[in-house]
């Protein structure tokens, strides 16, 4: 199935920010465009901020001036419903209420004609339920554009329960054609982005609660270590505390409030007091004039070991063992055991794996990291009973690896570890499901929410068995469900191992 003509006419219903923006993508893509929303005068005035757009764009340079006066030839503000019937491919983008999306295509339906596309871009309702009183829900997609759309290249094209292959196909194409990266995926609640995502933002929250590290940390560890370009705390106040929040309750609600999903009581009470983020002025941080944001913990300087002992197979952290080297510190290395680094005073530094300090005798942990040689910071956590001569080696043998420290409180899988874990988890229990290809969602979280890793890519990086071992020790220190892994991965995990027969019933005489 082809993309839709060029000459044939895009019609898009609703004009606040995101109309226009997926008006504008269709207009530069060579499509007449129609805007039509249900306000009198509104549709015309979004038009003429369309094209305000494409003149922004000419003065930068980025758009030819042939070009935006073709372009602006072919926007047309609606005026009446009517006015969409020759339309290709109408997109929906009115507000997120699943009674009004269905009145407005059930009018549609008996205006535009039978090879005409229709398309949602909601974020939160289930596009098989929207379809749901429509004659023929085979050409309803899905088409989940991002803001702003003009600018952002990821595109969900959800089929719904009833949507013919031939019409997320031709979606898909036509998504493709404007310039856009279409990923396919099943109705599934929150798609791909904001179904995977989660962790990211709830496994902050939840150090943030247990009293583990204040945002500033988070925030910092999460963007340093673990490589994201922005962390929880700082997007969540950029994107809006209260969407954010509504977005997580939607997810949790549509998976019958699975423990997997359970909302903050902490993002709950900053909703509640009205610091909803940059908009409001104030979010986890201040954004009054003048305000100054708090600065993450980083460790005074401490004198590193001039020698340690590595203990096993260090697995995703083997890097450290080389940068020891590099920076002077004599390593020795058993090979049974671990994994873990014996530090001066028989004080043992271990990489995260889902435990706390406390189970142990003089134990520090350090967090994942997406490189360890490229990070600039490094999280240890350690327990009241951990010496303070191997916590401040531990401080010491990183910071000679050139990074800050933060000491964190102890709090299991740590930061970066337990959230990767997580969306690793997530990302395998969606692939088995049928909700996405792994490459479509490693595409989906690298251009929808700019990871710097796809989780599925992640997983073959750290191992098949690491995210499955981490949260079965993270299950048993918070046994709320919550951490308990996904049948996916217990199947990929022992598909790593050599399956044992079960022992043949001896057979028995008569």
């Amino acid at each position: 199935m082809t993309a839709i003509d060029r000459a044939r006419t895009v019609a898009v219903v609703g004009t606040g920010t995101m109309g226009q923006g997926i008006a504008q993508v269709a207009l530069l893509a060579g499509h007449p465009v129609r805007l039509y929303d249900a306000a009198p005068g509104r549709a015309r005035g979004a038009a003429e901020a369309v094209a305000r757009r494409l003149d922004r764009l000419v003065e930068k340079g980025r758009l030819d001036v042939a070009e935006a006066e073709k372009a602006r030839a072919r926007l047309h503000p609606a005026e009446d419903l009517s006015e969409l019937a020759d339309a290709a491919l109408v997109v929906e983008a009115i507000v997120e209420q699943l009674a009004v999306k269905q009145e407005l295509f059930t009018a549609l339906e008996a205006i535009v004609s039978d090879d005409c596309l229709l398309a949602t871009n909601t974020s939160s309702l289930s596009v098989t339920a929207v379809a749901g009183p429509l004659r023929n829900p085979g050409r309803f997609v899905g088409l989940h554009f991002f803001n702003p759309a003009p600018l952002l290249p990821l595109v969900e094209v959800v089929s719904g329960f009833a949507t013919d292959e031939s019409s997320a196909t031709r979606a898909w194409a036509t998504a493709a054609a404007w310039g856009k990266t279409p990923v396919r995926c099943a109705d599934t609640p929150g798609f791909i982005v904001n179904r995977i995502a989660r962790p990211f933002y709830a496994e902050a929250f939840a150090v943030y609660e247990e009293g583990g590290a204040d945002p500033a940390t988070i925030d910092a560890v999460l963007r340093e270590c673990g490589g994201f370009k922005m962390g929880p705390f700082e997007l969540t106040d950029l994107i809006g505390q209260d969407v954010n929040e509504a977005v997580t309750r939607s997810v949790w609600d549509s998976f019958f409030q699975s423990p997997k999903f359970v909302p903050s009581l902490a993002q709950r009470r900053l909703v509640e007091s009205g610091r909803l983020g940059r908009k409001s002025g104030h979010g986890w941080f201040p954004y009054a004039e003048g305000a100054t944001k708090p600065a993450p913990h980083t460790a005074p300087p401490q004198g590193a070991p001039e020698s340690v002992t590595v203990v096993g197979d260090l697995g995703p952290a083997e890097a450290v063992v080389a940068m020891m080297e590099e920076a002077g510190i004599a390593v020795k290395r058993v090979e049974t055991g671990g994994p873990y680094i014996e530090l001066p005073g028989e004080g043992q530094l271990v990489p995260a794996d889902g435990r706390t300090s406390v189970e142990y005798t003089d134990v520090v942990y350090f967090d994942l990291a997406l490189d360890y040689r490229g990070a600039t910071r490094i999280a240890l956590a350690a327990c009241d009973d951990t010496s303070p001569q191997t916590l401040d080696a531990a401080t010491g043998l990183f910071q000679k690896l050139g990074k800050d420290v933060s000491v964190i409180g102890d709090v299991p899988g740590m930061i970066v570890a337990r959230t990767v874990a997580m969306l690793i988890d997530l990302a395998a229990d969606a692939v088995a499901r049928g909700v996405a290809s792994p490459d479509d969602i490693d595409t989906a979280m690298r251009l929808g929410v700019n990871y710097p890793r796809g989780p599925v890519e992640w997983n073959r990086e750290l191992g098949q068995d690491w995210a499955y071992d981490l949260l079965g020790n993270l299950h048993e220190c918070c046994p709320t469900g919550r951490y308990a892994a996904s049948l996916a991965l217990y199947r990929q995990s022992f598909a790593q191992s050599v399956a044992q027969p079960l022992a043949a019933k001896e057979e028995t005489s008569a």
